[in-house]
C-alpha cells in the first residue's frame, strides 16, 4: 500500500507543482483603476440575440454595475455572478428602473452560447445586457477601467482579478468591488453613488485572482482539489488497511497463545 501511495504521488505531483504563468506573470494580474477611469460609451460589442450594442447602450443612462467575466471560467467566475446577483436582489433596488447590469465577457474567444450558458439562471432580463466582442474591443475596455488579465497557453485560461465596478451614466468609474466580498447594502450604497456620480472607493490595487492553482500563490484549481481529495482518500485507505493488519495479527496471536 505504502508503495502504491509513492507512486500514486510521483504520478500527480507534476500537475500539483505546475504553474502555467511566471510569478512575474501572475503579479501583473490586478484591478487598478486610474483616478480618472471612463468606460468608452461608443465602443461596440454583441448582446446575446447577437445584435450589436455599445457600452452606452448597455449603460442606458443608468448607474451600472459592470462585471467582467470569463464565460468558461471553472474558478470563481460563476460563484461571483451568483453573491452578485443576490447581493443585488437584496438591495431592493431594480434592474433596469434603477439601475443596469453589464456583463462583458474577458475572453474574446468564448461564444453567446457560453455566455448564456455561463449567465442562465442566474440573472433576469430587464436592465440587464449579457455581451461577447472582438479582442479589441475587449482589452480597449477593460484597459480602460485597470483590469489587467494574462493569457495561459498551457492551460488555455485567462488569470483575472475576481472584482466588478461600478460605473456612473456617463461611463465613470466611482466604485470598485471585490467580487467575493460583496454585500447587499454595500452594492446598494455603490449604486446610489453612481446614480449621483459621486466618486467612492477606488482601491490601489484588488489582486484577488480568479486563477487555476499555482504554487506560487497557493490558488488551487477544481482539477487540484480533487486530486488531492484522491491522495487524502488513498491515505486514509492505507491507515485504515494498517490497523486492520494489526489488529488481524493481535487476533492471531491470541489464538495461538
Amino acid at each position: 500500500m505504502r508503495r502504491a501511495l509513492l507512486v500514486l504521488a510521483l504520478v500527480l505531483w507534476p500537475a500539483l507543482a505546475q504553474a502555467g504563468l511566471t510569478e512575474q506573470e501572475i503579479a501583473r494580474v490586478a484591478f487598478d483603476p486610474p483616478a480618472d477611469a471612463h468606460v468608452p460609451l461608443t465602443l461596440q460589442f454583441t448582446g446575446l440575440d447577437d445584435r450589436p450594442v455599445s457600452v452606452g447602450d448597455a449603460i442606458a443612462g443608468r448607474p451600472t454595475l459592470l462585471i467582467p467575466a470569463d464565460f468558461t471560467c471553472q474558478q470563481i467566475c460563476g460563484p461571483a455572478l451568483t453573491i452578485a446577483s443576490s447581493a443585488l436582489q437584496q438591495g431592493g433596488l431594480a434592474a433596469g428602473r434603477d439601475y443596469s447590469l453589464v456583463i462583458v465577457g474577458i475572453d474574446p474567444r468564448d461564444s453567446r452560447e457560453d455566455a448564456r450558458r455561463f449567465t442562465e439562471g442566474q440573472i433576469g432580463r430587464a436592465g440587464v445586457s449579457v455581451l461577447t466582442g472582438s479582442d479589441e474591443a475587449v482589452r480597449t475596455l477593460l484597459d480602460s477601467i485597470g483590469y489587467h488579465t494574462a493569457f495561459d497557453r498551457s492551460r488555455d485560461a485567462v488569470a483575472h482579478p475576481a472584482a466588478f465596478v461600478t460605473l456612473a451614466p456617463d461611463g465613470r468609474v466611482v466604485r470598485a468591488l471585490s467580487s467575493l466580498a460583496l454585500q447587499p447594502g454595500d452594492l446598494r450604497l455603490a449604486l446610489l453613488e453612481a446614480s449621483n456620480g459621486r466618486i467612492g472607493g477606488l482601491p490601489g490595487r484588488i489582486a484577488l485572482l480568479c486563477y487555476g492553482f499555482d504554487p506560487i500563490h497557493g490558488i488551487y484549481t477544481s482539477r487540484i482539489a480533487a486530486i488531492l481529495q484522491l491522495l487524502g482518500a488513498a491515505t486514509v485507505a492505507a491507515m485504515a488497511g494498517l490497523i486492520g493488519l494489526l489488529l488481524l495479527r493481535g487476533k492471531r496471536r491470541g489464538a495461538s497463545a
